[in-house]
């Protein structure tokens, strides 16, 4: 299987990869399935597990709206949203394009199964269409396993029984399915992990292509950025959590000509692009999965850091990044997982450090030794992460953990550039300690909103 740097990074909007675009991307999944068969009258939709539990502080009830009235993630106008919703709830119809008006009353038609979750995954959907008298035309079940991916019950067989690597031997030079591998054909070939990324991405497309794509990749993220560095007020869901990073980013800008400014302030640019990426998420604005929403804040706050602290940044250093963070992601879904409802938030947060981590030293002329070092740093520092968000939003601990996550990046980044690269713990145990940590992990701490914070902060 090859996995592209452009499905890890995918513009669409918040709160939650797994949530929000991973349902809409299975509604038009489910629209394609039924063009040719017997004409639906009705569409029903159940949600499993984390996706009953936490859908409605994700938006996932909204995002199937969306898909159903043939909406696609990253072309949603997310200033059109509301409408979009009131209207068909109050019609209690979609109108997707090339099948007509088709029922469907969102409080009626989306049901959240609080039973136990498919065996499958944690986060299961199941579509059907109803004819006029409700008897079943279609019906199918997808799984949302993380950062906008999404699988039916057969697919993810398929996986489970293939033991080929992550990119297909076939059809590009460095089919690395593991950190060792890709260290192994670094070293024989004499190049660098963004060099084996970008090759394999050469075989799909042009070298102009590919630059553009980056860069559209990098341009959306700023774009995201910049919006949640302007914006102000509470964040909906009714925890009435306050957008801080305007204020934050003011604060900082007007002690740039201080005589002695704190070195540590620093971290505080780090933390403040993040947050100002997950108050964006937070309120539903377009994001880029990086390698999800909930921990989409971290990959742009670094590749930030970057270009404004680092001597030397340049628009080639951001595709190197890009190219480099998305090696390390590809190896750490294939092995393990970037779902919060599988993992816990050690596969989100922690996914996204160790690759911005990665993508940082790239960037930094870092060794590909340095590289695989400073991912295994940054991962290493969050395995046991809980996810647990208080009110199913992706607020709290959410956008925080999102700043703490790019400074440990960070940090990652300059411990292995001080080394040789050569270290204790290899990335492949630490990313197979991570997924049996989430195996292992209640499923209580696994975004079903009950237990951690979750319950504690309500409690208190």
């Amino acid at each position: 299987m090859f996995l592209s740097v452009f499905e890890l990074f995918k513009i669409g909007i918040g709160p939650s990869s797994s949530h929000t675009v991973g349902p809409m991307v299975a509604a038009a999944r489910f629209l394609d399935l039924l063009r040719g068969g017997r004409a639906a009258a009705r569409l029903q939709v159940t949600l499993h597990g984390s996706l009953a539990f936490t859908g409605k502080g994700h938006g996932t009830d909204r995002a199937l709206i969306l898909g159903l009235s043939g909406e696609r993630p990253d072309t949603v106008d997310p200033d059109k949203v509301d409408g979009m919703i009131r209207q068909v709830t109050e019609d209690g119809w979609v109108e997707p394009p090339g099948h007509g008006r088709i029922g469907f009353r969102p409080v009626e038609d989306i049901v959240f199964d609080f039973g136990a979750p498919l065996p499958e995954h944690s986060n299961g959907m199941t579509f059907a269409a109803l004819d006029e008298a409700g008897g079943r035309v279609a019906e199918e079940r997808y799984f949302s396993i993380g950062g906008g991916f999404v699988a039916t019950a057969g697919e993810l067989a398929a996986v489970a029984d293939d033991d080929s690597p992550l990119t297909d031997q076939r059809d590009v030079p460095f089919a690395f399915a593991s950190a060792a591998e890709m260290l192994a054909m670094g070293g024989a070939a004499g190049a660098s992990v963004a060099e084996m990324k970008r090759a394999n991405e050469l075989t799909r497309m042009t070298a102009a292509e590919l630059d553009g794509r980056l860069d559209a990749i990098w341009q959306a993220m700023d774009s995201c950025m910049a919006r949640g560095l302007r914006e102000e007020g509470d964040l909906p869901g009714g925890l009435r959590v306050k957008r801080r990073a305007a204020c934050i980013h003011r604060k900082l800008v007007a002690e740039r000509g201080a005589n002695r400014p704190f070195e540590h302030q620093v971290m505080d640019w780090l933390s403040v692009y993040a947050m100002a990426v997950n108050e964006e998420n937070a309120a539903g604005g377009r994001v880029v999965t990086a390698p999800t929403n909930g921990a989409a804040g971290v990959v742009p706050a670094v590749i930030r850091y970057y270009l404004d602290h680092c001597p030397g940044a340049d628009i080639q250093g951001v595709r190197t990044f890009l190219l480099a963070a998305a090696a390390i992601g590809g190896i750490i879904k294939h092995n393990a997982s970037i779902s919060g409802a599988e993992v816990g938030c050690q596969g989100e947060v922690g996914s996204a450090s160790a690759m911005a981590a990665a993508g940082l030293a790239a960037a930094l002329g870092g060794t590909n030794a340095q590289i695989e070092n400073a991912a295994e740093i940054a991962l290493e520092h969050h395995l046991g992460m809980t996810c647990d968000p208080v009110g199913g939003l992706v607020q709290v601990p959410c956008i925080e953990r999102n700043a703490l996550g790019a400074v440990k990046a960070v940090t990652a980044t300059s411990l292995a550039l001080r080394g040789d690269g050569s270290h204790f713990v290899p990335l492949d145990t630490c990313i197979e300690t991570m997924r049996q940590t989430g195996d292992d992990m209640n499923a209580k701490y696994k975004e079903t909103s009950t237990g951690g914070l979750a319950v504690n902060v309500v409690e208190c």
